[in-house]
């Protein structure tokens, strides 16, 4: 037999953990923003993203979440022209971070606000069984 209480948790533990990385990763990619190459020419930070998958536990009877890869973002970095930054090229072209700040800033409420719901739900599972036991204790 399921135990509710108990699938509710796991559940909402799997989101803890995923959204906790996907935090994580986004400040990671927000501390990084400005993060150029070392040497003339070279790359600089790439924006990383996390990759959820959906996995059917079947002890529990329901989907779990977990972070299937933290890959990293291929589009275009943009270009700036600065010939005092170490990384400029002969040009003194800067290749700059492909973190944009509003993306970053949107994912990170997107995960804080999902990361809470999670928390949340084990709250609430946790007080459902300790309902359910003063209810079996005093029955």
């Amino acid at each position: 037999m399921i135990d509710p209480l108990r699938a509710a948790a796991s559940i909402a533990g799997s989101g803890l953990t995923a959204q906790s990385t996907r935090v994580r990763v986004v400040s990671e990619n927000l501390a990084n923003a400005q993060s150029t190459g070392r040497t003339p020419g070279s790359d600089p930070y790439r924006r990383k993203t996390v990759i959820f998958s959906s996995e059917f536990d079947r002890q529990l009877g329901a989907a779990t979440v977990s972070v299937k890869s933290v890959g990293q973002d291929e589009s275009p970095f943009a270009v700036t022209h600065d010939p005092s930054n170490p990384a400029a090229d002969a040009d003194g072209n800067v290749k700059m971070p492909n973190v944009n700040m509003l993306i970053e800033m949107a994912d990170l409420r997107e995960a804080s606000r999902s990361y809470e719901a999670d928390l949340r739900m084990v709250k609430q599972a946790r007080a459902m069984a300790t309902m359910m036991l003063d209810l079996l204790r005093n029955g």
